[in-house]
């Protein structure tokens, strides 16, 4: 039986990686049977993303644009991609260039196989990517020490607070059964829809399966959008939605 995946794509000012990204999401083979939906959400760019989007759209009929005319937030972003999905499997792909396309047969198939409803991908989970945070960590300032530290304990406080057994909660690549997260009420506007939606689908007593998957940082300079108030507010989104809904 065909089945659709539906890959949501947040972008803000995303001018210089947008166009590549889509080139690669598109080139990605799923197999005979898995379709590709491509959702972009613009949310409010103040540079040419709107433009590069709709240049691409004219060779790439599967993408789909939607505009916020504010910037609204990631977490509001990816609401609008999940109301316009309409594929059986749903995948969260960031703009840049640090997660891997190409990875999305292995984080899909478990889901095909039946084994789970949702799919998390790990960058803990192989010793190589470990190295690579080191050397990333070394050649930069304490900053991104910071915000690895601080994942880490997000990761931490999660298993604690919902008794789960993950390695990567603020992981980009999440992929649910499209039913199930769409059964889930979010009302995350910014970064908070990785906790919000990991709390959610574990009250619910959902279980987690996770993949090992490659990352390449970006640095602040590059581009890079995350930081500590961010943090703060995953925390306490965390702690939140533990005890109410």
């Amino acid at each position: 039986m065909e089945k659709t995946l539906s890959i949501i794509i947040p972008a803000y000012n995303e001018e210089k990686t947008i166009e590549k990204l889509l080139k690669i999401v598109k080139s990605v083979s799923l197999g005979k049977y898995i379709k590709k939906e491509i959702i972009v959400i613009d949310d409010g760019s103040k540079d040419n993303t709107v433009d590069v989007i709709k240049k691409v759209q004219r060779l790439m009929k599967e993408v789909k644009l939607f505009e916020h005319i504010k910037n609204a937030g990631k977490g509001f972003a990816i609401r609008t991609g999940i109301k316009h999905a309409t594929g059986d499997i749903i995948i969260i792909q960031d703009a840049d260039l640090e997660y891997d396309p190409y990875e999305y047969p292995q984080l899909i198939k478990p889901i095909l196989k039946g084994e789970t409803k949702i799919v998390y991908g790990s960058r803990y989970l192989n010793n190589s990517q470990k190295t690579e945070f080191k050397n990333f960590m070394k050649k930069h300032n304490s900053g991104y020490t910071l915000a690895y530290l601080g994942g880490r304990f997000l990761t931490l406080l999660t298993n604690i607070l919902y008794n789960a057994k993950i390695t990567d909660e603020p992981t980009c690549y999440k992929v649910f059964d499209a039913k199930v997260l769409k059964s889930i009420n979010l009302k995350c506007k910014r970064f908070e829809f990785c906790p919000e939606v990991t709390a959610k689908v574990l009250k619910k007593g959902y279980i987690i399966k996770e993949v090992p998957i490659s990352y390449k940082p970006r640095t602040f300079e590059e581009g890079k959008k995350i930081n500590w108030k961010d943090g703060v507010h995953a925390i306490w989104t965390l702690i939140k939605y533990r005890f109410y809904d």
